[in-house]
């Protein structure tokens, strides 16, 4: 985390810079980090708020309001706290910010395994499933995003959309404040910055977790869109293909598929000058994220942060009965991000 912190101290930007960071509870470890981050960067002003204060279901969303009177310029940028940056990342989102008609800016994002083998298969899917499919969705319209990695905005822009608090109630926040700009006429632009998302999955378990509350909250927002995304899985297909007796050309294929989706991962990671963990996973990979596809479509329940909760058909998240693993009784109305941002 002071790493990931520390590349917002280390930003080129032309003007003054501020940080602030958000938790809820005294005793959140994050603490102390940032307590370190402020001592090893006296010329930054970093601000802390520690307010446990719920303001809705979201608990990123309050932890945002909470945080909100301290912020001192004209243009803000929320992003999770597992997020790195590149020295020149805030300038270029700022300029693209500048232009006419734009509300708001969002980033495609990579990923860096930091546990080992599970969370570079997490950082594999980030690089070889979801940017290609991101970038095709914006290419033929089909897409319109705002990720919660980065999203850049100004000050008046989010008086106009009613501030935060407007989506203290909200699960896909970060989608919900993209579609707010869009209601106003203004666009949310995707420029050429990608991110990078730090992975931390240490199991097997961890990442079906994570990666299956991830796709149904996709298939709630656009549930015809992934119904399509179907045809983004040829080696499953291919592989069906030979299990039923294809022979040796459904071979080909399954190989074929291999090759592409490890040169379209390798494409990808030039292209946004971010790391392509792990390419001898690619097979797992993609039939992990087969496996995730069609188990999304079998349930409304998912995990978070080892409490299990179930989905309605709005995406909205509500508690199920009995305790966490841990004998808490789980929170209504959550959100599946952490609260721990900045």
């Amino acid at each position: 985390l002071f790493d990931d912190l520390s590349t917002w101290c280390r930003q080129t930007y032309p003007g003054p810079l501020q940080i602030v960071c958000g938790v809820a509870r005294r005793d959140d470890p994050a603490v102390a980090v940032v307590e370190r981050l402020i001592a090893a960067h006296p010329a930054v002003r970093i601000d802390l708020v520690i307010d446990p204060t719920r303001h809705g279901s979201n608990g990123k969303v309050s932890n945002l309001i909470n945080m909100a009177g301290k912020i001192r310029h004209g243009v803000v940028v929320v992003s999770d706290s597992d997020i790195r940056l590149r020295p020149d990342d805030v300038s270029r989102v700022v300029a693209a910010l500048r232009r006419p008609g734009v509300g708001a800016v969002t980033c495609l994002y990579g990923g860096e395994g930091a546990a080992g083998v599970w969370s570079d298969l997490v950082a594999l899917g980030l690089v070889s499933h979801f940017l290609p499919n991101a970038v095709l969705g914006l290419e033929i319209g089909r897409a319109n995003p705002c990720f919660g990695a980065l999203i850049a905005l100004d000050r008046k822009t989010l008086d106009a959309i009613g501030g935060f608090a407007a989506f203290a109630d909200t699960l896909a926040d970060d989608y919900a404040i993209g579609a707010a700009v869009r209601s106003k006429g203004l666009a949310v632009v995707v420029p050429s910055v990608a991110v990078l998302h730090r992975c931390d999955e240490t199991s097997l378990a961890a990442l079906w977790a994570h990666e299956l509350r991830w796709a149904r909250t996709v298939m709630s927002l656009d549930p015809p869109g992934w119904l399509g995304s179907v045809v983004t899985h040829p080696l499953a297909a291919a592989l069906l293909a030979v299990a039923f007796g294809g022979g040796r050309p459904a071979v080909g294929l399954a190989v074929a598929a291999i090759v592409c989706r490890i040169v379209l991962a390798w494409r990808v990671g030039v292209a946004l000058a971010r790391p392509v963990p792990a390419l001898p996973l690619v097979p797992l990979r993609d039939l992990l994220t087969f496996a995730v596809f069609v188990a999304s479509f079998l349930g409304r329940a998912v995990t978070w942060k080892d409490q299990d909760f179930r989905m309605r058909a709005d995406g909205t998240f509500v508690e199920t009965d009995g305790a966490g693993p841990d004998g808490r009784k789980t929170i209504a109305g959550t959100t599946a991000k952490g609260e721990s941002v900045k």
